[in-house]
């Protein structure tokens, strides 16, 4: 009733009535209460589709600030507001998380359910075992949302150094709580140990990124924002859905990539220049593009992409993505 009620999307009701269908098959088969009919495998509902992400232009930013609008139930932040974000968060107690969460991609309830047991700063690993799961006011433990779930992922050197910071901060925390320190063995923890509520980290994620009028994501949404960090910095399919922990790659394929418009326009260079056409070299030395063969620093007057590092520029090496907002990719290790 409300103010409790709860409108569910296309892919909630589709595995509510295959519940409901799964047992009333079992009442059916076993005889009970009377049931002879299973209404739930009749039922017509709408084909739920898998909403895709779409990136916080600065366009989609103007237009919600304007009315409020969000082009897309999934908004993925820039790099550039991820490290906004980041870097305001960055005295948080739960910065670690947060970090955690935008560079290597692990659920909400993965990162609440991190162990020291699991995590070998030395070696750069981390292990997602379990998790902390939140049902209406209960927390509970179990284990990771899929059997791909339960994975060892690679941390980069920043995640590694970022988590040493927040250990030796867990470890003043723990000193000034004494006795009442709860020894529950979590990375990320209440300020007396104890397991952190779910639904205190996303309440903590929009207070942060409100205060300095970022446009809304969902703290899930961060996967999102990591898995394209992934795909610039050189990762695959493959070493992008074990890291999220995906049961299956189509996943992957269809919702987290191909959103930086810096990495399509890079890859699609890559394949022109793959190709010698003799048009190449007509185009830049035609009188109209007579301004790019003569604005070009360290280009000999008439010289063609021939004899020069094509999409490079002073301090640049050949290749390297370079975006508007002066992104550049991570490397790989992230």
């Amino acid at each position: 009733m409300p103010p409790f009620r709860h409108t569910v999307g296309p892919t909630t009701r589709e595995r509510i009535r295959a519940t409901l269908r799964a047992a009333l098959n079992d009442a059916i088969a076993q005889q009970r209460f009377g049931v002879t009919f299973n209404p739930a495998a009749h039922v017509e509902l709408d084909v739920g589709k898998r909403p895709k992400g779409v990136l916080w232009t600065d366009e989609h930013v103007a237009r919600w600030e304007e009315t409020g609008e969000k082009p897309s139930p999934v908004m993925v932040w820039t790099p550039s507001q991820i490290g906004q974000f980041l870097e305001h968060a960055s005295d948080d107690r739960l910065y670690g998380l947060f970090h955690l969460v935008a560079f290597r991609g692990l659920r909400r309830g993965e990162a609440c359910g991190v162990r020291w047991t699991d995590v070998d700063l030395d070696a750069g690993l981390l292990t997602v075992a379990k998790a902390i799961v939140q049902n209406g006011w209960d927390v509970y433990e179990d284990d990771p949302k899929t059997d791909a779930g339960a994975r060892t992922i690679s941390l980069d050197s920043v995640t590694v150094e970022v988590l040493r910071e927040h250990r030796a901060r867990q470890a003043v925390e723990q000193e000034k709580a004494g006795a009442g320190w709860a020894s529950t063995g979590r990375v990320f923890t209440q300020e007396d140990g104890s397991w952190l509520r779910p639904s205190h980290v996303t309440d903590r994620f929009a207070e942060l990124f409100e205060e300095i009028d970022l446009p809304p994501v969902r703290l899930h949404d961060l996967r999102h924002g990591a898995a394209t960090l992934m795909h610039a910095g050189g990762g695959d399919l493959h070493y992008i859905k074990t890291t999220l922990g995906h049961s299956g790659i189509q996943i992957t394929s269809d919702t987290y990539l191909n959103l930086l418009p810096q990495v399509d326009k890079e890859v699609a260079e890559a394949a022109a220049r793959l190709v010698p056409l003799p048009r190449s070299n007509k185009i830049v030395s035609t009188p109209a593009h007579a301004s790019l063969t003569q604005e070009a620093p360290g280009v000999e007057p008439g010289a063609t992409a021939e004899h020069s590092e094509e999409g490079s520029s002073p301090g640049q090496e050949p290749g390297l993505l370079v975006g508007a907002d002066g992104f550049e990719p991570p490397t790989s290790a992230l």
